[in-house]
């Protein structure tokens, strides 16, 4: 079969297309035929491998194997134990590595049906960037209707998903984001946009309930100060030049932070969940959330898809068709 590979660490240069052995499904896993695949930054942080804690299982060198986070696609056979699907089935998940090929395996725990209404190539831009947004707002936001939220890097992969999920649990959603995509954020239901470009939302007298963080370079300290007394930070992603942790930095500060003020500052990594992607596929399918695709590139152009998303202006997804 075709895929993307990778035996060294650097610029998307180092990613090959060629041909390599079809994956063997184990008992408990489903062999996926990918119609489809979707580009997100861990791909090139595991690609560049930095900050340099991505390398855990490859400091000089990764460990060889096909990159790609998010996949759809139809069933092509199921192990031994597989009792959830079958061969035909149309499904799609957030998958560790092995999205970027015509075949992957995927274990039956972290597998969903794919939203009828959606293409494979909408799909495939769903999983990691939704679950994110969901369990960020829902589980470590602790969301409420009628809360202020503000989502920082509201066009961004996530971010264009956090802000149709907080319009979903009944929040006044505030998205921040650059000129040229007011309007889109707009459109996908922002109550209120801040072009950062032309306004400091540390310095305005609106103060939010949450404030989600997707982007930028503003510290927790900056934050904060956008915060009610007992509101939330939660911080997911954000730039940073750091070579050894990057954006971590970010995250330990607001970590060290938190016991020691009156407002909740906080992390996490989104959880592959089934049970989440069945909530995702029925908030698709009644058109609360729907994905946003920026561009869309073949297999073999994989390459620059990751360039195009490294440079950080992508309006929703990139996704990949196979």
């Amino acid at each position: 079969m075709k895929a993307i590979t990778y035996h060294r660490y650097g610029s998307p240069d180092v990613l090959e297309f060629q041909e390599v052995d079809e994956p063997v499904v184990k008992d408990d896993e489903v062999l996926v035929r990918v119609r489809a695949a979707s580009v997100n930054p861990r791909d090139w942080h595991f690609m560049r491998g930095l900050p340099y804690v991505m390398r855990p299982l490859g400091l000089r060198r990764p460990k060889d194997g096909v990159p790609g986070s998010d996949v759809a696609g139809q069933v092509e056979a199921v192990g031994k134990t597989v009792t959830r699907f079958r061969p035909g089935d149309e499904v799609f998940a957030h998958v560790l590595a092995g999205g970027f090929a015509e075949y992957t395996c995927v274990s039956e725990a972290v597998l969903g049906l794919k939203p009828a209404n959606l293409t494979f190539e909408q799909a495939a831009a769903v999983p990691l960037a939704a679950l994110t947004a969901l369990q960020g707002l829902r589980d470590h936001g602790r969301i409420q209707s009628g809360q202020k939220i503000l989502i920082i890097g509201a066009s961004g992969g996530v971010g264009t998903f956090a802000v149709q999920l907080g319009k979903s649990f009944g929040a006044d959603v505030t998205g921040v984001c650059s000129t040229r995509n007011v309007e889109m954020v707009r459109s996908i239901g922002a109550d209120h946009v801040v072009d950062y470009t032309q306004e400091d939302f540390t310095q305005s007298d609106q103060k939010y309930d949450l404030i989600f963080q997707l982007a930028g370079t503003r510290s927790p300290s900056d934050c904060r100060r956008a915060l009610t007394s007992k509101g939330t930070l939660i911080l997911s992603s954000g730039e940073s030049g750091g070579r050894w942790i990057g954006p971590i930095d970010r995250i330990i500060k607001a970590v060290v932070l938190s016991p020691f003020v009156s407002q909740r500052l906080g992390t996490f990594e989104a959880k592959r969940s089934k049970e989440d992607l069945q909530v995702l596929k029925e908030l698709v399918e009644s058109g609360k959330v729907s994905p946003v695709i920026d561009r869309t590139y073949p297999l073999s152009e994989v390459p620059e898809a990751i360039r195009y998303l490294e440079e950080g202006h992508a309006r929703g997804k990139v996704v990949i068709t196979v």
